[in-house]
């Protein structure tokens, strides 16, 4: 049987980052074996579920270019599905009307406390063998096996075991006559034919009721891997504050989409010392055997560090359908300034994030606003009116618009007038940027535009004091 695998989140909030690892596990381990990959949004949650949250999942699912085969699934559309089989089960013996008040569940709970013992249904009508009727407390309850053990060999974790005697009866239907999750999953599961269950490992304990399940309901079982947590780097538990983020607030810092992908597979996965992995090898080389059991730490130094080595390699073309948003974002007219994929070539050695670059591109896609006060009077002094009017002629002249071709220029003015480089360059650099930071001179100066170039360098001849 061909391996499909399913990401199924719930959407009550933003995809974040343990969920986007998961997904993308579930991914690879699809491809890696020549499988498909599904998406099922489990919204049986009324109370918490939203659209926008649903839409905010689909949307970094597309961000991260994980797409899926099938789906996505609905778990609030297959309502009667769920019905059929938990009259499957009662039919078969293996489910029972309960229709205790939440009242006597409390009081029962609490006599188990009281006896030292674990607080659990205890089976008051598991052979009372009641019939449906209306009422406020009806519920399916599944009739757990009392004795023997539930066993798994888990792809992540190893060998694990349960004993049924720890086991209560779970609530399959809820008095409002909705599916509860651990009933609902196995079905869909069971329906999508799923081979590989990748989830959390906060999923453990609710194995073993599944399996159980499955057998009752006469299905296979699927193999389970359950993923460690992600911790912060402090080695706690993620909050808002410490990296539990919503994926697409790393688009808006500016960080890549594979490169967020890269990070993520190295967070509990490893292949020798490789720290960079384009797509096809992480399809190629994934195996969810290879997953480490333990808990993995964010490390955000490490993810600028990937980012910056997809800025630096990628085709500048690629990038620049990336930075283009996050020009937009800043609110350049990008109809008044350079390709900014040139800008990608300007500036990718220079910065670790987009959001970066198109912050620093201002002085290419606005107009220049004033001087730095300490490079201006330190740079455009009098003797500078020389070599600069002597570019502006140099840069009117040249017949190709074009970094190579302005360098030759630049470098030309100095050997005429006998200066060397650092005697008029840092003047040049204020008079096209405001300041003395910024990338290489001449693609500084071509990003600018000839025009602009040309004028800019007018206001700095104006600005000059007279000798």
């Amino acid at each position: 049987m061909k391996s499909r695998t399913r990401f199924a989140p719930s959407p009550t909030g933003y995809l974040h980052i343990g969920g986007a690892r998961t997904a993308l596990y579930c991914w690879l381990e699809a491809r890696h074996h020549g499988g498909e990959f599904i998406l099922r949004i489990e919204d049986t949650d009324r109370e918490r579920s939203a659209q926008a949250a649903i839409d905010a999942i689909l949307e970094a699912m597309e961000w991260l270019g994980l797409d899926y085969q099938e789906g996505p699934f609905y778990q609030t559309q297959r309502l009667e599905r769920y019905g059929e089989a938990a009259q499957q089960l009662l039919d078969a013996g293996l489910a029972y009307y309960a229709y205790e008040s939440r009242e006597e569940l409390d009081a029962m709970r609490e006599a188990a406390m009281a006896a030292g013992e674990k607080p659990r249904y205890n089976g008051a009508y598991r052979d009372r063998n009641e019939p449906f009727r209306e009422d406020p407390n009806r519920v399916i309850r599944f009739r757990n096996p009392q004795d023997g053990v539930v066993r798994w060999n888990d792809k992540v974790k190893g060998e694990i075991e349960f004993a049924n005697s720890e086991l209560d009866d779970l609530v399959i239907f809820r008095p409002d006559g909705w599916p509860t999750y651990n009933f609902a999953v196995v079905v869909d599961d069971i329906d999508m034919d799923i081979t590989d269950v990748v989830r959390g490992d906060d999923h453990i304990n609710n194995t073993p009721r599944q399996i159980n399940l499955y057998h009752a309901l006469g299905k296979p079982v699927p193999h389970f891997a359950h993923l460690p947590m992600i911790l912060d780097p402090e080695g706690a538990k993620l909050s808002k504050r410490t990296g539990a983020a919503d994926v697409m607030q790393y688009r808006d810092a500016g960080y890549l989409p594979h490169a967020l992908l890269n990070y993520l597979v190295r967070l509990g996965w490893s292949h020798g010392d490789q720290e960079v992995f384009s797509t096809d090898e992480m399809i190629r080389l994934f195996d969810l055997k290879d997953v480490n059991g333990k808990a993995s730490r964010l490390d955000p130094a490490k993810l600028g560090w990937l980012n910056q080595q997809y800025l630096k390699n990628d085709d500048p073309r690629a990038l620049a359908v990336h930075l283009r948003w996050h020009l937009q974002q800043q609110g350049y007219d990008l109809n008044q300034g350079p390709d900014p994929a040139d800008v990608v070539v300007a500036m990718r050695d220079r910065v670790q994030t987009l959001k970066e670059m198109a912050e620093a591109a201002a002085v290419w896609y606005q107009p220049l606003g004033e001087y730095d006060p300490e490079a201006a009077a330190k740079q455009l002094t009098a003797d500078k009116r020389e070599p600069l009017t002597a570019l502006r002629a140099a840069f009117a002249e040249l017949a190709e618009w074009s970094p190579p071709a302005i360098h030759d220029a630049v470098k030309a003015v100095g050997t005429d007038l006998g200066l060397g480089m650092g005697k008029y360059g840092p003047a040049l650099r204020v008079a096209m940027t405001g300041s003395t930071q910024s990338p290489d001179l001449s693609h500084t100066v071509y990003l600018v535009g000839r025009e602009q170039a040309l004028q800019r360098i007018d206001r700095a001849l104006q600005f000059l004091p007279v000798a």
